[in-house]
């Protein structure tokens, strides 16, 4: 029996995680627009977490609005995440950030830019990004008026952002994952988190979520979804 190893192999990469609504916050800053948790109100261990599409902060505490502000204070952040050592940084980039609304042709710059600058300084430590998609980010806008990933339309403006940002962080970002958990998406009773599902009263909820998954464009047994992958690829 080959004996354990009692060490890291050359090159592991060892590192830590976050994701663009939990840490950034500034939800509405530089042009970014709301995404499906920023629509999403705190919970406790005996209330669960509500929706509330129309966004109301005088009424609700909504914590990815604040995150720990990462985005005002990504150098300080970074400079620690080094001082422990760490050489790779898992991050997800929030979609509305560069495509406010999901549906636009042209990207936010101010979005971009943010993204370059914490890039650079990632790379001033030697710490290697590896970049999510997609983390319960999908804008909100998409949810409210199409619907979210039940609607086949999101394939194409999924596949723009990805192409958008592949482009724009050529050189910088070696590691992209496409969507966090997405096997969730069946998993949940009710995948808003996830996919921004929500069920019209009388929906068969599993087969609304089963049509949404094959929407998603990195799940093989769907033509569409097999499409939209070769998109990405290609603008890869």
């Amino acid at each position: 029996m080959e004996q354990c190893r009692k060490s890291f192999p050359e090159g592991f990469l060892w590192g830590g995680a976050t994701a663009a609504n939990q840490v950034e916050g500034a939800w509405d800053a530089d042009g970014k627009g709301p995404s499906l948790a920023d629509a999403m109100v705190a919970g406790t261990h005996q209330l669960p977490r509500r929706i509330t599409l129309e966004i109301d902060e005088s009424r609700n505490y909504y914590p990815s609005h604040s995150g720990t502000d990462f985005y005002h204070h990504y150098k300080e952040d970074i400079a620690l995440f080094a001082e422990m050592g760490f050489k790779v940084y898992r991050m997800s980039i929030n979609w509305p950030r560069i495509f406010p609304q999901g549906d636009e042709l042209q990207p936010n710059e101010a979005g971009l830019a943010f993204y370059d600058r914490v890039f650079d300084e990632l790379h001033r430590y030697g710490i290697e990004p590896v970049v999510t998609l997609s983390h319960y980010e999908t804008p909100l806008y998409l949810v409210q008026h199409y619907g979210s990933w039940r609607n086949r339309a999101l394939i194409d403006f999924f596949a723009r952002y990805c192409e958008t940002v592949f482009r724009r962080y050529k050189g910088k970002v070696r590691y992209w994952m496409t969507f966090n958990e997405i096997n969730e998406t069946m998993n949940q009773s009710e995948p808003y988190h996830q996919a921004g599902v929500l069920f019209a009263e009388g929906e068969e909820h599993n087969a609304v979520k089963a049509a949404t998954t094959c929407s998603l464009p990195v799940q093989r047994p769907c033509r569409s979804g097999m499409r939209s992958t070769r998109k990405i690829k290609s603008a890869a």
